[in-house]
This record gives structure tokens, sequence and C-alpha cells, in this order.
């Protein structure tokens, strides 16, 4: 075996490459946006009481939502096998947080394993689709009341945009499809209203290009005899241009179905057979603050050095930044957890990878707000109570898009991974020594 201080003179070459060209990326970069999503396997969901019968059925109710995200689609809740798993749901179960309300509405708050879930899903021959997914910008032009709006992502306003914005982000939310809305400012123009309502994909394409986005979706919501209805196309990505549509009793019904049907699109096309679902999961790790070959050797020795690996190797390098593919044995969670035994290896937050790859803002300081722990089903954790009317919404924190860090030849291949990219920066050994005092 070679010597983990020793570079290859392939990886030596990907660096040196890389650092050439990263200048000239930087400026053809494009706004495409490929995200991976954070809390595809957390959910939230009502239970009755903190009962132990109560709390199963809370177990099961959320598994389900999980397996409808992670698949893709609501047909695998029939697939055979599937009520047995939802019966032993606490067995995948890693964390949960009971919400207790006043009001007699408890919420249960959990998560499950990546890996476990997604070999549970195999087992019954279902679909896995991976937390890297594409991120669709949708222009929602809405005719109520006699007058049209266009949904946008900020605040509520006297129109209703509050109520649909609120709407479709809860439905996105289900289905871990990641859904952008566009600005304000855009609703105060009438023409480019016009344009989404008649679906001309060449004028909003122009609206589009400073938001990022993989692709766009137009819909146009109007009330169609006693039920909702909604049109929309798709722009970008090589999809069908041709408009499709649902109907619905209801607004939420309307929306899920919408983005139901957006899920079930991607996951026909990224997600992978149950039956090429590998016994040794593997994950990309990006390092941040790697600036040569010796940085690059010591990233790779303190990675293959750790019990659960059991392979790590370099994919991509660029400036100050280094991409490896790990294949590892057990949970997500175990290998993060070994991952921090080294205090080189700092983790950056959802917000410190949303500003990346800029250096400068990168803040090691900041430490999670958990409360203490308590102990939970099999050998997992749970976190302290909290009160349901404190409690912040789905969306937030528990389902969160980060930016994937992709260029465009990179994303269709993204896509395919099963399980979401971790970030770190590295800090050398003399930095760890000064910050100690040594």
């Amino acid at each position: 075996m070679p010597d983990s201080g020793k570079i290859s003179m392939q990886a030596a070459r990907i660096i040196r490459r890389s650092v050439r060209l990263f200048g000239l990326l930087a400026l053809i970069a494009a706004p495409a946006a490929a995200v991976t999503v954070t809390g595809l396997y957390s959910v939230e969901v009502p239970v009755a009481s903190s009962q132990p019968a109560d709390l199963e059925q809370g177990y099961a109710d959320g598994l389900s939502q999980v397996f409808v995200r992670v698949s893709g689609t609501r047909d695998v809740l029939g697939n055979e096998g599937v009520k047995a798993l939802l019966d032993d749901a606490e067995s995948l179960l890693q964390s949960y947080q009971f919400l207790r309300s006043d009001k007699d509405q408890h919420r249960l708050r959990m998560s499950f394993g990546a890996v476990g879930v997604n070999r549970a899903l195999a087992s019954v021959d279902a679909p896995v689709w991976g937390a890297n997914r594409p991120l669709t910008l949708a222009w929602i032009a809405v005719e109520e009341n006699g007058r049209r709006t266009l949904v946008h992502a900020d605040g509520e306003d006297s129109s209703g945009n509050g109520q649909w914005r609120q709407i479709f982000e809860n439905a996105a939310v289900d289905r871990g499809l990641p859904v952008s809305l566009p600005p304000a400012d855009y609703g105060q123009d009438r023409e480019l209203l016009s344009d989404i309502w008649g679906q001309f994909t060449s004028s909003v394409r122009s609206a589009s290009e400073e938001l990022e986005h993989d692709l766009m979706s137009l819909v146009r919501v109007r009330r169609s005899g006693s039920q909702w209805r909604a049109g929309w196309v798709f722009d970008g990505m090589g999809l069908d241009s041709t408009e499709q549509s649902v109907t619905a009793d209801t607004k939420e019904e309307l929306a899920a179905r919408v983005v139901g049907r957006w899920a079930e699109m991607f996951a026909d096309r990224y997600a992978v057979a149950g039956s090429d679902v590998g016994e040794s999961p593997q994950v990309d790790i990006v390092v941040h603050g790697v600036t040569d070959l010796k940085d690059y050797a010591s990233v790779n020795g303190v990675l293959k050095n750790l019990s659960p690996v059991l392979e790590a190797g370099a994919t991509q390098a660029r400036e100050n930044q280094l991409k490896l593919r790990v294949v590892f044995s057990g949970e997500m969670e175990q290998l993060k957890q070994y991952i921090a035994l080294d205090p080189r290896l700092v983790p950056l937050s959802d917000a410190e990878v949303s500003r990346m790859p800029s250096d400068d803002t990168v803040d090691s300081g900041e430490e999670g707000a958990e409360g203490p722990v308590q102990q939970a089903p099999e050998g997992g954790f749970a976190l302290a109570e909290d009160s349901a009317e404190n409690a912040s919404s789905p969306a937030n924190p528990l389902f969160v898009y980060q930016p994937l860090l992709v260029d465009e030849e990179e994303s269709e291949q993204a896509f395919e991974s099963l399980y979401q990219v971790l970030h770190y920066r590295w800090q050398p050994a003399s930095i760890v020594d000064s910050e100690n005092g040594e």
C-alpha cells in the first residue's frame, strides 16, 4: 500500500491544472445552481402524546414521509414489504425531539439514518433518489378574484401572495424538492406576468438570467369550475416543454399535486434502482483551504486512517478546494463523528457553505445550539423537549438547501449521488497548536 504522505503524479497534475483553470472558470461561471438537500431524512409529524404507542405511530408516519421523499414517489408505500419496515421504523431512528404544546397539538421531530433508509428502500425494490437535486425556479402566476399576481419569495401582502408562497413551500418540503421563487421586485412587472401566464419561455428566460436555477417552470393557476387548475411548462435540462396540468379541490392539494409531479419526473431521471444500492455507501467530501500538495497529503491521510473509511481518493481539485470520494461503513453520522476527532478538519455550517467558495467569509467559531440530550430508542439520542409554539417551520431547520458547488458539466453526475456533500475547512496543525497555546 502506498504511503499516504506520497502524492501520485496524477494527483499533482490535478491540482496544478485546476489552479491554472480556476481564473477562467470564475469568469464563465453561470447561475446554474444544483443544490444538496440537508434534511431529506428529517421530518416533523403531529402526535397525540408522548406515550409509547403514540410515539411508535409517529415514527411510522415520519418514516413513510421520508420514504416518499427519498424514493421520489408515493407509489413506494404500496410496495410489498414496506408495511413491515414502517412497523419497525424505530430501528432506523437516529434522533427525536418531542415538541410539547399546551393546545394538545404536540409534534414529533425526528431524523432517520440515511444509509439505513436507503438500504431499506433497496430491500423492497424501491428506487433511491439522492440528496443532490436540481433547483427549480418557479414562476407562478395566480388568477384569483379577477386579478393576476406573481407568487414571490418575500413576505406577505394583501394580494394573497403569502398564502400561496407558504403552500408551495410546504409542498416542496414534503417531497424534498428544491424550489425557489423570484424576488418581490418581479411582481411589479405586468409585462413579465403576462409572459408567464402566456407561457412564453423565451421572454421569461431573460428575466431568469440573474437568478440561480437549473431549470425554470412557468405555472398558471386559476379556478376551473369548482376546482383549482394549474398548468405548467418547463424550460431547461432538456425537458419536454409541452404543457402539463393538474386539478384539485383545494389550494393545498393543488400545490401538492404540482410539486409531486415534478418530484416524480426528476426521480424517474435520477433515482438509482434498488438493486444498484451497494452495501458500502460512498460520499463526496469537499475540503476548503487546501493550498498545496502537503495539505493534500495530510487531508488524504487523515481520511484514510479513519476506522469507518474503506477507501478515499481525490476526484477534483480547485484553488483552495479539494473534493474526495470516500467509501465508508456504518451510518453517515458515525463517519462525521470520526472526522470530528481530528481538529484540523472543521465542519462548515449550512450558512458558511452557502457563502462558499470565498474562504474569507468562513467563520469557524459558530457552535450548535442544541440542548442536553436524553437517551432514545435503539441507541439514538433525543434532543431536550421544546415548545411546539416556538418550534421552527418544517422548512427550517430540518430542510435546507446548500450550494452543490459543481459546474454545469459535473451536475448530471452529481445528481446521481445518493448522499449529501460534506464540507470542511482544513486547519493545518500549526494553526491548531497556536490556538491551543502550544
